[in-house]
C-alpha cells in the first residue's frame, strides 16, 4: 500500500506487539512500536503520526499521561485506548481527556482494523475542517467551500511560475478576480495587471489594444499608443474572453507567446516585453477548437495551468458568505443600517439556484439594500428575479416548497440532499412522521453505508458537497442533544 499512514503501537508485551504488528500489516497500514513511555513520548516529539494505539498499564508511565500531553499540545493525532482493566470509570477519564476510542483487550483484528479506519477517517475530517477554518478569504474571493479552497491552493502553487493559465467558469463566477489573485499572489505583484476583455473591443482594434500602434497606422490614429502588452511589461496581461478573439489575430497572439516580441500596428520595429499571460472564457474552449472557431495550437499553448471556477450554486455555505460581504459593504455605501437577513431571506437565498452567480447576487443585494429601509433584510425586500429562474418566486409562495420537477436545477446542496431525503422516505412508505432533519440524517447515513463509510462518494451521489455532511454532523449532534 503506497504512503500508508503511520500509526504508533504503544505495548509492553511482546506478544501483543507482534500479534496487533501482523493484524496492521496484513490490512497494508504500517507502524512504528515501542514498549516505554519515555519512547512514546520521543516517538511522538518527532511527529508524523496519525493514530496512537495506547497501552494504559506501561512500566515507567500510565497511558493517561501521555494522552494528557497530547491533548495539551494539540498535537494532530487520534489517540485509541487499549487496556485489560476496562471500566467505565477509566473510559469516561479518557475520553474525557480526548481519546478517540477505547479497545478492551483481548479484541480481534477486525475490531482492531475498523478502530484504525475510523480514527484515520476522523484526522482526515479534522484537517479538512481546520483547512476550511484557515482560509475563509483569499484576496478578492470569499469563501471556505471544499471547491474553493482547491482553487486557492492551485493560485498559490501556480503563483510563483511564468506559466500561462486558463481559468473558465460561467460568467459572474468571479474569473478575473482569480486572475488578479494569481497576479497579486506572484513575484510580478508590484507591477502591473493589465486586464484587456476580447468581447467587449471590436475586431478591428483589438490588434491595437493589445499591441499599440503608431501614428498614422489607420484612421485615428493620430499618435503613437502602447498596447496593453507594453502596458503590462514585469507584469501580468488578462485577456478575458479570449475565445471571441478573431482567428486572425490568435496567429499573432500565439506567435507573441512564443517569442515574447511583438510589432506596433503600423511599426516595423520589433519590441521584446517580460509578462505572464492569464485568459479566460465563459465557454468550453475545446469545443471551440473542435468548432474550428479557436486555434489548436494556441489552446494548448495558453492552457499550461488550467482553473475551473464552480458555479455559486456549487458553493454551499459559500453562498450567504457572500451575501453577507455584500450586505455590509453596500449598507454602508448607500448609509442604509442593515446589518442581517431574515431567517426566511437566509433560506430563499441559500435555495435560489443563481443563474447569474456571483454578479448576479450581488444585483440581488445591492437592488434590496437601496430599494428598502430597515436593520433586517426580509424576503418581501428581496427583489423578483424575473424568468431567470421562477423557482426562486415559487420557494416564497409556496412556503418554502420546491416541486421536484425544479429540484435539480433550484436546489443547492443543501436542499438537494433534503430532496433526497423526502423521496427515501416516501420509498419506505412509512406513515411515522419525523423531523425534517431526522430523515435528512438518516438518509445521508444509509448514503455514507452504501459507500463503505466514504464520504466523498455519498457525497457525489447525493449531489451535494462533502463539507455539507460534515457541517450536518456537528448540526445533528447539537439537534441530537436537544431532544434526548
Amino acid at each position: 500500500m503506497a504512503d500508508t499512514p503511520s500509526i504508533l503501537l504503544v505495548e509492553d508485551t511482546a506478544s501483543l506487539v507482534a500479534v496487533y504488528t501482523s493484524y496492521l500489516k496484513r490490512s497494508g497500514y504500517d507502524s512504528t512500536q515501542v514498549m516505554s513511555g519515555k519512547e512514546a513520548l520521543q516517538e511522538l516529539e518527532g511527529g508524523g503520526y496519525r493514530v496512537i494505539l495506547l497501552d494504559l498499564q506501561l512500566p515507567d508511565m500510565d497511558g493517561i499521561e501521555i494522552l494528557r500531553m497530547v491533548q495539551e499540545r494539540k498535537l494532530p493525532i487520534a489517540v485509541v485506548i487499549i487496556t485489560s482493566n476496562a471500566s467505565v470509570n477509566v473510559a469516561v477519564e479518557s475520553m474525557r481527556l480526548g481519546a478517540y476510542d477505547f479497545l478492551e483487550k483481548p479484541f480481534s483484528a477486525d475490531r482492531l482494523i475498523v478502530t484504525v479506519r475510523n480514527a484515520l477517517k476522523h484526522m482526515q475530517l479534522s484537517e479538512m475542517v481546520e483547512a476550511i477554518k484557515e482560509r475563509t478569504q483569499f484576496y478578492g474571493f470569499i469563501g471556505s467551500s471544499f471547491a474553493m479552497q482547491s482553487i486557492y491552493r492551485t493560485i498559490d502553487s501556480a503563483a510563483a511560475s511564468k506559466a500561462t493559465v486558463f481559468i473558465t467558469g460561467e460568467s459572474g463566477t468571479g474569473k478575473e478576480v482569480c486572475a488578479d489573485a494569481i497576479h497579486k499572489s506572484s513575484p510580478r505583484a508590484d507591477k502591473p495587471f493589465v486586464p484587456l476583455n476580447c468581447g467587449a473591443i471590436p475586431k478591428d482594434l483589438m490588434e491595437s489594444e493589445i499591441f499599440g500602434h503608431v501614428k498614422g497606422a489607420f484612421t485615428g490614429a493620430i499618435g503613437h499608443r502602447d498596447g496593453a502588452a507594453t502596458q503590462a511589461d514585469g507584469g501580468t496581461l488578462f485577456l478575458d474572453e479570449i475565445c471571441e478573439m478573431d482567428l486572425d489575430l490568435q496567429t499573432k497572439l500565439l506567435r507573441f507567446i512564443q517569442s515574447g516580441t511583438f510589432h506596433k500596428v503600423g511599426s516595423t520595429r520589433l519590441e521584446k516585453v517580460n509578462i505572464r499571460i492569464v485568459c479566460a472564457t465563459n465557454r468550453n474552449p475545446l469545443q471551440e477548437v473542435q468548432a474550428g472557431r479557436f486555434r489548436e495550437d494556441l489552446y494548448y499553448r495558453l492552457h499550461v495551468i488550467p482553473i475551473h471556477l464552480p458555479p455559486l450554486r456549487d458553493r454551499d455555505q459559500d453562498i450567504l458568505e457572500i451575501a453577507k460581504s455584500f450586505l455590509v459593504d453596500y449598507a454602508k455605501e448607500e448609509g442604509k443600517e442593515f446589518t442581517s437577513f431574515s431567517a426566511e431571506a437566509t433560506e430563499v437565498i441559500n435555495s435560489y439556484n443563481w443563474p447569474g452567480n456571483i454578479r448576479q447576487l450581488q444585483n440581488v443585494i445591492r437592488n434590496s439594500i437601496v430599494l428598502n429601509e430597515g436593520k433586517v433584510l426580509t424576503v418581501e425586500m428581496l427583489p423578483s428575479l424575473g424568468n431567470h429562474n421562477s423557482s426562486f418566486v415559487e420557494h416564497r409562495e409556496n412556503g418554502g416548497q420546491v416541486t421536484s420537477d425544479s429540484a435539480s436545477s433550484a436546489l443547492t446542496a443543501d436542499a438537494s440532499a433534503l430532496y433526497v431525503a423526502n423521496q427515501l422516505t416516501e420509498s419506505r412508505g412509512t406513515t411515522e412522521i419525523l423531523p425534517l432533519w431526522m430523515v435528512e440524517k438518516e438518509a445521508i447515513e444509509d448514503a455514507i453505508e452504501r459507500c463503505d463509510g466514504n464520504v466523498v462518494k455519498a457525497a457525489s451521489l447525493l449531489n451535494i458537497n462533502p463539507s455539507t455532511i460534515y457541517r450536518k454532523k456537528v448540526q445533528w449532534k447539537e439537534l441530537t442533544k436537544k431532544t434526548s
